[in-house]
C-alpha cells in the first residue's frame, strides 16, 4: 500500500518534467519551422523536421498518467463506434430529405409570421 503511494508521488513528479518536456519539444516545433526558413528553404523538410518533432512530443505525452488515461478512452471508443449500427443509404437519403422538408416549412411559417407581425406593427405605430 506505502509503495503505490510512493510509486504514485513519484510518477506524478515524473510527469510534470514530462509535460515540461512536452511543451519544450512542441514549442521547439513550432519556432524551429518559422526561423529555420532561411537555413533550410524547402518546406517539406522543415515539415518532416515538425512532425518527428511532434511525434516525440506525442510519444513522451503517452507515458505519462492523463497520456494511458487518453489513449485507453480512445480504444474504449473506438469498441463503442464499432458497435453502431449505421443508416442504409436509403435510410440516410430518405432522412436528410425529411429534414430538408421541415427546414423549408419552418422557414416559410417563420417568414409568414415575420410578415403578418411586421403589417401588425405598421397598424398600431401608423408608419
Amino acid at each position: 500500500m506505502k509503495a503505490n503511494a510512493e510509486n504514485q508521488s513519484s510518477s506524478s513528479s515524473m510527469d510534470g518534467l514530462k509535460w515540461v518536456a512536452v511543451f519544450a519539444l512542441l514549442a521547439t516545433a513550432v519556432v524551429g519551422f518559422y526561423l529555420s526558413s532561411t537555413l533550410i528553404p524547402y518546406v517539406a523538410a522543415r515539415a518532416a523536421g515538425v512532425v518527428v518533432l511532434v511525434a516525440a512530443a506525442g510519444g513522451i505525452a503517452a507515458l505519462t498518467a492523463k497520456g494511458k488515461a487518453a489513449i485507453t478512452f480512445a480504444r474504449e471508443s473506438r469498441m463503442e463506434v464499432r458497435k453502431v449500427v449505421w443508416p442504409t443509404r436509403q435510410e440516410a437519403t430518405q432522412t436528410t430529405f425529411i429534414v430538408l422538408a421541415v427546414t423549408v416549412i419552418m422557414a416559410l411559417a417563420l417568414w409568414g409570421i415575420d410578415g403578418i407581425m411586421v403589417r401588425l406593427v405598421r397598424l398600431v405605430t401608423g408608419v
